[in-house]
C-alpha cells in the first residue's frame, strides 16, 4: 500500500470514529432533553393534597408522557420559595393574596391565572368531645388550646382570625392559640388531642374520622376563600403546564374536587 492510499485509509478510519462519537453523544443527549420537557412540578396548598392525589391517575391516563411531582405546603411558604427561585411550573394557592404578590413581581404568566376552587371554614373538635357547638364557645374556660394556622403564612389562619375578630372574641381567645405551619398541622393537633379545638377547611375535616365539625363560619365573617391557579413564568415547559391547569376543568377533576368538599369557582 503506497503512502497516498495509506493516508486515505487512515483518514477514513478517523472520520468514521469521529462520526460515531458525535452520533452517540447526540443520541445520549436527546432523551435527557425529552425527560426535562416531560416533567412538571406543582406547588400547591396543603389542603389540596388528597384531592389532587385522586385526580393524578386520571391526568396520567390522559397524558402518559408527562411526569408530575408535587410540593405541598402553606401558601405563604410556597410563595416565598418561588420568590427565592425554587423551581416550579404551576402554583395553586389557598388565597388570592399570595398569588397577587407573585403577579405583582412578574413571576406568573397573568393570562394563565384563574380562580379554581372555593372552600368553607369550620370549627372542629375531637370526635368524643361534647359541649362545644359554636365559635363563641371558644371563650369557655374548658377550651384551653385552639389550633389555627399561622396567619402570616397560612390562609386558613388568616380567615380564622377574621372570623374571630368579626365575632368580637379574638382578643379573648388569642392567648389560647396553638399556631401551626399549615392547615394539616391544625387538623393533626386536634386529632391527637394537643388542641381542644381547631379551625380548618371543610375539606380537611372530611378526610379525618377522628374529628367532627361543630360549626361552619358564615361567609360574611371572612374574606372569600378562593384558590387561584397560574403557570409560573420560570416554567421549563409552559405548554404542558397550561395543559395541566386546563385539565382541572375536566369532568373527572370537577367530580373529584366536589367529592372532597370543594366548590368550583364561578
Amino acid at each position: 500500500m503506497n503512502r497516498r492510499r495509506l493516508f486515505t485509509f487512515i483518514s477514513l478510519i478517523i472520520a468514521t470514529a469521529v462520526s460515531l462519537i458525535v452520533g452517540t453523544t447526540f443520541l445520549n443527549q436527546r432523551p435527557q432533553i425529552a425527560d426535562a420537557n416531560n416533567k412538571l412540578l406543582i406547588s400547591a396548598a396543603a389542603s389540596l393534597k388528597e384531592s389532587i392525589a385522586d385526580i393524578q391517575p386520571a391526568y396520567s391516563k390522559a397524558k402518559r408522557n408527562i411526569t408530575v411531582n408535587y410540593n405541598f405546603g402553606a401558601s405563604g411558604a410556597l410563595q416565598q420559595q418561588i420568590e427565592n427561585g425554587a423551581p416550579a411550573d404551576v402554583f395553586i394557592s389557598a388565597s388570592k393574596k399570595h398569588m397577587d404578590v407573585l403577579q405583582s413581581k412578574g413571576l406568573i404568566l397573568p393570562e394563565t391565572r384563574r380562580n379554581l376552587l372555593n372552600n368553607r371554614l369550620v370549627l372542629i373538635v375531637p370526635q368524643k368531645v361534647v359541649g362545644i357547638t359554636s365559635f363563641e364557645e371558644l371563650t369557655s374556660p374548658k377550651v384551653k388550646k385552639i389550633a389555627i394556622g399561622e396567619p402570616r403564612s397560612v390562609p386558613a389562619g388568616q380567615y380564622a382570625e377574621e372570623v374571630l375578630k368579626n365575632l368580637k372574641i379574638l382578643a379573648e381567645v388569642q392567648p389560647k392559640f396553638v399556631l401551626a405551619n399549615n392547615v394539616r398541622q391544625v387538623l393533626s393537633a386536634v386529632e391527637t388531642g394537643n388542641a381542644d379545638a381547631g379551625i380548618v377547611y371543610i375539606t380537611d375535616a372530611k378526610i379525618s374520622k377522628q374529628v367532627k365539625v361543630v360549626a361552619t363560619a358564615a361567609e360574611n365573617l371572612h374574606s372569600p376563600i378562593v384558590y387561584p391557579v397560574a403557570v409560573l413564568k420560570t416554567s421549563k415547559n409552559v405548554p404542558a403546564a397550561k395543559d395541566y391547569v386546563q385539565f382541572f376543568s375536566s369532568n373527572e377533576a370537577r367530580f373529584l374536587f366536589e367529592r372532597y368538599g370543594f366548590a368550583m369557582a364561578k
